[in-house]
């Protein structure tokens, strides 16, 4: 685990549940399947050689149809599932640790240090308080009861449930129930949350508060989470990267965007075929990078950001706009923000943003402008730019980045 970002590394892990995992997996190796191994010894393969590795603060949402072995996978993240081969590493203070291989007492700290766990069912305790549920984890600890409260309180603050702790669970709706065992996984203060489909049992308009709550959270906290869903959509909008799994194995780890626009396999392509690209294209794969963009003729330091070269640019030395113009006037650069009236802007207003925007906030900055948008990275340098052009040019591809044959019969 030589990457300093790694906070995770699952190595080629295999799982049978069954009689015979031993005969089971020999036959895997002979190159039997999964169906004629169950089928034959009775054996099902939860797992086959599977492989990723897990990033500090990223949000890895583990994706797959029912079977595909997400949930499994999860689980020996912190050995609630023991796997039958491979081994996980989780990166320590002085050394890896691998939840799979340790001691009773080594792996009771890691669950109560390390890593917490959120469960689809909240598996609150009903005869217990919120602030007695949340208190649990921190109850098998050597701390006084007014350091636990304070612990506690802090946790219920944060997912806006302060006022209810001394309620019970059967007083709250299923959204609130889950914001507790959210709660209680926070009140450890572990580095990893495991998350097992968390939000699947809630309604669509809670589940999709549920979402910008968590994303929240993570802004803030900036926790490792690994986040099992069988929603594309929800592992879209939350995935840093997105595991794709296909019968026991990772097929494809990827940022949505790589998802969607490159898949690995016909079984990825055929996940993602319906997908809007509004949401998940990003500004650095539309843009037209800064080395491409053409110069003025009578003067090749100022950039010409649009195909009728109406727009331009001159960049200072440190490649920062530094000066703009609009038909040969004089331009202001205003940075995009989700309340700016982009209808209301005035003539002289150039739009810029980061290299992440989505397709669909440069798409509406076009619209009502009707012109590019600059992209900067971190440090205001310019990039590349969005035009209504290569807004055009991404509509008319489809998934694996070929021209979609536009005519023919409809």
């Amino acid at each position: 685990m030589n990457d300093a970002e790694t906070m995770i590394n699952v190595e080629h892990v295999y799982k049978v549940f069954g009689p015979s995992p031993r005969d089971a997996l020999a036959r895997l190796d002979r190159g039997e399947d999964r169906e004629s191994i169950r089928k034959a010894t009775g054996n099902v393969i939860a797992l086959a050689d599977a492989s990723l590795e897990v990033r500090r603060g990223e949000i890895l949402v583990l994706m797959g149809l029912s079977g595909s072995g997400k949930s499994t996978l999860l689980r020996c993240l912190n050995s609630l599932v023991r796997p039958d081969r491979g081994r996980v590493l989780i990166e320590g203070t002085t050394s890896q640790l691998d939840p799979t291989a340790a001691d009773a007492e080594t792996l009771r700290q890691i669950r109560l240090t390390r890593i917490s766990m959120v469960f689809q069912r909240h598996s609150l305790l009903p005869w217990r308080t919120l602030r007695q549920n949340v208190a649990l984890g921190l109850e098998f600890r050597d701390l006084g009861r007014a350091e636990i409260n304070a612990i506690v309180d802090e946790k219920l603050e944060l997912v806006g449930l302060g006022d209810w702790k001394d309620k019970y669970p059967e007083e709250l709706s299923g959204g609130m129930q889950q914001r507790v065992g959210l709660a209680r996984a926070l009140a450890t203060d572990a580095d990893i949350l495991l998350l097992d489909e968390p939000l699947s049992a809630l309604d669509p308009l809670i589940r999709m508060r549920m979402q910008d709550e968590l994303l929240a959270l993570q802004r803030m906290l900036k926790k490792t989470m690994i986040f099992v869903s069988h929603d594309l959509d929800e592992a879209l909008r939350l995935g840093s990267r997105i595991a794709l799994m296909e019968a026991g194995r990772v097929v494809q780890l990827g940022t949505p965007e790589q998802i969607v626009t490159s898949p690995a396999t016909e079984y990825v392509k055929r996940f993602v075929a319906n997908v809007n690209p509004l949401s998940i294209l990003r500004g650095d794969s539309l843009m037209q990078p800064l080395s491409s963009l053409p110069r003025d003729p009578a003067d090749a330091r100022v950039l010409l950001l649009d195909r009728a070269g109406s727009c331009r640019c001159t960049l200072s030395a440190e490649g920062r706009p530094a000066a703009l113009s609009i038909r040969g006037h004089a331009a202001r650069l205003v940075p995009y923000d989700e309340t700016l009236a982009l209808k209301a802007l005035s003539e002289d207003v150039l739009i810029s943003g980061p290299l992440e925007t989505s397709m669909r906030t440069a798409l509406a900055v076009n619209h009502a402008t009707g012109r590019p948008m600059l992209l900067l990275d971190g440090d205001g340098r310019l990039r590349g730019v969005i035009s209504e052009w290569d807004l055009l040019r991404a509509m008319a591809e489809d998934r694996a980045g070929k021209p979609t044959e536009l005519g023919g019969d409809a």
